[in-house]
């Protein structure tokens, strides 16, 4: 084994996009579109689990279409 090989690992997958905003009525981070389970468990998750879950992800992205905030939310509040 070269000294190389020692520092050498495995990316663990990820789909945070380091936007860790939680929706409040779905419960799914807007950014990577886990639940809070799901996120607090990733580590100790197999890469298999992982996978499997990152397949679901994009049955979840209707929720990045839909915008809580910014002007438009502001004056919705304001009628």
């Amino acid at each position: 084994m070269s000294g190389r090989d020692v520092w050498k690992r495995e990316a663990v997958s990820s789909p945070c996009v380091n936007i860790c905003v939680m929706h409040p009525q779905e419960g799914l981070c807007t950014g990577c579109l886990r639940t809070r389970d799901e996120i607090a468990l990733w580590g100790s998750l197999s890469e298999e689990e992982r996978r499997a879950i990152m397949a679901q992800l994009p049955s979840r992205g209707p929720l990045k279409a839909t915008r809580r905030g910014g002007r438009a939310g502001r004056l919705r509040r304001a009628e």
